[in-house]
């Protein structure tokens, strides 16, 4: 009696810690779904900043009221159609002013810090900035925004509202905010796992929703122009040269339909390019960009479908940089584009115009020594064995050579008896080459693909005799 009271007491004990430890895990777990891994703060539109580089009320920049649009997915690449917006009114950014007050001597400590947070030197600020284009948001977009205090860039992960007007460099990526002149560096974290804080000055604003939020990634090119949408007009489209504040703009219409092309094949760098040259945008599954050399296997909606400017195609792409990868897509984002190595092409030893050349950071691309250089024919300096005796009775060469056992390789000419090969021709009582051909005169004629398993000591057979005969 006294033992089933203990046993059930046991019992009762056990259940209870696998309760509380069960308990423990979820509450873990929950933790670690719910805690955030990016704190933001949210900047609306038309709001001064409290540690600018630049007094506000000067009118650098203007921003204006845009309703965010819906993008499909969190990454956006810098030359994506309708990524950002125009207006009629070019002076939306006054860059002529910002460089005269960063290059004028008063202001050379903040100059200093405004270069060191673009990773520049004071010097090359005039150039910067004329390579700079000024646009509007149309999207709520995830940056690096940077507040001048104590004569230092402090940098700080923010969310811009649509409608603020920004400068972007050539790759498409927001380099300064232009009412203020903070400078500005990509969002680098999970678009999903983020917590907008919002503060009294900068309320939360009408139409906010956390999953139409967007960061922005380098083109897979160096930009030439911006499609913009103008956001006062939006049937109406707007062609901006990189580097000019709208004096050059062009216009053209988003409502004419355009096709979308058979992309099946082409990489993924060069189905956003082609893409993007149609006016169209590119959409994909996952949570970072696919490699620039994944290949594109469908588009939905298929090729030969109408559409308007800046509707998204979904691209869905296979391999990639990762060989015998099956799906393309990556969880980190993908640098730029053009710094994949030669990965396009089958096995061709030219290296494509898009890469920087054959000798890229990858050992594993398809150059001329990656695995399966070494097939029939070609010379493998790991096999070391003599040339003189009768390859060219082998039939083919196995393509795995460094898998013979080296110990054995010798031992086969003295231990080769005579009589199992009486009829057979000469050549077959040599024996054949320590490494580059193995086994082929002893390996029974039934498992002719694997003589590489059966080293040349398994000759002494008596019952491999006829089978040499046979098989010479």
């Amino acid at each position: 009696m006294a033992f089933h009271v203990f046993v059930h007491r046991s019992g009762k004990s056990v259940i209870r810690r696998i309760a509380v430890l069960l308990a423990l895990v979820l509450a873990l777990g929950a933790c670690d779904r719910d805690a955030p891994l990016f704190v933001v703060k949210a900047v609306a539109a038309g709001v001064p900043s409290l540690a600018p580089f630049f007094d506000e009320n000067q009118g650098l920049g203007r921003d204006a009221q845009v309703t965010a649009q819906t993008a499909h997915g969190g990454l956006q690449q810098g030359d994506t159609p309708g990524l950002y917006g125009g207006s009629k009114q070019p002076t939306i950014c006054d860059v002529g002013r910002l460089k005269e007050f960063l290059t004028d001597p008063a202001n050379d400590r903040k100059a200093q810090a405004w270069a060191a947070a673009l990773s520049m030197t004071t010097d090359e600020i005039p150039a910067y900035l004329d390579r700079l284009t000024p646009v509007l948001l149309r999207h709520d977009t995830l940056v690096l925004n940077h507040d001048y205090k104590k004569e230092k860039a402090v940098p700080f992960n923010a969310l811009l509202q649509a409608g603020i007007a920004i400068l972007v460099d050539e790759g498409g990526l927001p380099a300064v905010k232009c009412s203020c002149g903070n400078p500005l560096r990509p969002f680098d974290g999970d678009t999903t796992r983020i917590k907008v804080e919002f503060d009294d000055r900068n309320e939360e604003w009408k139409g906010y929703e956390k999953a139409s939020v967007v960061a922005v990634r380098p083109a897979p090119r160096k930009v030439e122009r911006l499609a913009l949408v103008d956001v006062d007009e939006p049937d109406r489209g707007i062609n901006r040269p990189v580097g000019t504040t709208g004096e050059r703009d062009t216009t053209f219409d988003t409502r004419e339909r355009r096709a979308v092309p058979d992309l099946a094949g082409a990489t993924f760098g060069q189905a956003s390019r082609r893409l993007a040259d149609k006016g169209l945008a590119v959409a994909f599954d996952g949570g970072g960009l696919p490699p620039d050399d994944a290949r594109v296997t469908a588009s939905d909606p298929p090729a030969g479908t109408e559409l308007r400017f800046g509707e998204y195609v979904m691209l869905s792409v296979a391999g990639g940089t990762s060989e015998g990868s099956s799906d393309g897509t990556t969880t980190t984002p993908p640098g730029p584009g053009p710094s994949s190595p030669t990965t396009q092409g089958p096995s061709s030893s030219t290296p494509s115009t898009s890469g920087p050349g054959s000798s890229g950071p990858g050992s594993s691309g398809p150059g001329s020594s990656g695995p399966g250089s070494s097939g029939p024919g070609s010379s493998d300096p790991s096999t070391p064995g003599p040339t003189s005796g009768p390859p060219s009775s082998t039939p083919a060469s196995p393509v795995a050579p460094s898998s013979d056992p080296p110990p054995s390789t010798k031992t086969p000419t003295s231990s080769s008896p005579p009589p199992p090969v009486t009829s057979a021709p000469p050549e077959t009582t040599s024996a054949p080459p320590p490494s580059s051909a193995p086994v082929t005169s002893s390996a029974p004629p039934p498992v002719t693909t694997v003589p590489a398993t059966t080293p040349p000591a398994t000759g002494t057979s008596p019952a491999d005799g006829p089978a040499a005969s046979t098989s010479a």
